[in-house]
C-alpha cells in the first residue's frame, strides 16, 4: 500500500498532498487582500515554499502550475512577482486562466505539482520511495 501524506488539514482540503514522489498543492490563496496583485502574488509563493519545503522539496522541483486572476489587467503584476521568484532553469510548465475566485479581495490563487528529489541509494530502501 501507498503511503498518502497531507500537510496543513483545514477541515475540507489539505494544503498539499503528497503521493508516490508527487505533492499536489491546492490552491493556495493570499493572505493578506489588502495588497496589490503582485503582494499578493508574492505572498502566495512564499506560502508556496513553505509547503514545498515541509514536503521535502522546493520551487526548482515544481512540474507545473496553473494560475488563475481574477482580472487580466493583473497579469503583468502577477508576472513581476513570479519573474522575482520562479528559477529560470527550473520554470515549471504553466497556465494562467481568468475566473472569479472564492472570497472577495482575492486577486490570485496558485496550485501546481512538484516531486519529491530523489533519495540516495541508501535511504531509498528504508523509505520504499526510489
Amino acid at each position: 500500500m501507498m503511503h498518502i501524506r497531507r500537510l496543513a488539514p483545514e477541515g475540507r482540503l489539505s494544503g498539499a498532498v503528497i503521493h508516490a514522489g508527487t505533492v499536489y498543492l491546492a490552491g493556495q490563496v493570499p493572505e493578506d487582500v489588502a495588497l496589490d496583485a503582485e503582494g499578493q502574488t508574492a505572498n502566495v509563493l512564499a506560502q508556496i515554499d513553505t509547503l514545498l519545503a515541509e514536503a521535502g522539496t522546493d520551487k526548482q522541483h515544481l512540474l507545473s502550475v496553473q494560475i488563475v486572476l481574477t482580472d487580466l489587467a493583473d497579469f503583468d503584476a502577477m508576472n513581476r512577482a513570479w519573474d522575482a521568484w520562479v528559477v529560470p532553469a527550473h520554470a515549471p510548465a504553466r497556465m494562467t486562466i481568468v475566473a472569479g475566485l472564492a472570497r472577495p479581495g482575492w486577486k490570485v490563487e496558485i496550485t501546481g505539482v512538484a516531486a519529491l528529489p530523489l533519495l540516495s541509494p541508501s535511504l531509498a530502501g528504508s523509505t520504499g520511495f526510489a
